[in-house]
């Protein structure tokens, strides 16, 4: 997420989609070896990975109970400054 997004949208596009807290669902892109990043961002959550057929990329699932808009943007907002981190 290294453009900028519209925060203000995304947190009405959230708090549209039900009600909190709810279990979302995280889903990053990230060069292999970065996984270890994204895991410290959800320490007390399981992680699925799923290399990418060359190698190169790791992609990454985790769901986790979250309690407000603000608390997924957070995180989001976190995994920018990741080097090479792609947010699905």
């Amino acid at each position: 997420m290294k453009n900028q997004f519209d925060k203000k949208a995304f947190k009405e596009k959230l708090e549209a989609n039900g009600q909190f807290p709810m279990l979302y669902m995280f889903k990053f892109i990230v060069p292999n070896g970065s996984e270890i990043a994204i895991g410290a961002l959800f320490p007390k959550n399981e992680m699925s990975l799923k290399p990418s057929s060359g190698g190169k990329y790791v992609s990454t699932t985790i769901q986790v109970m979250m309690d407000s808009a603000d608390q997924i943007i957070d995180i989001y907002e976190k995994a920018s400054s990741i080097e090479g981190v792609i947010s699905l």
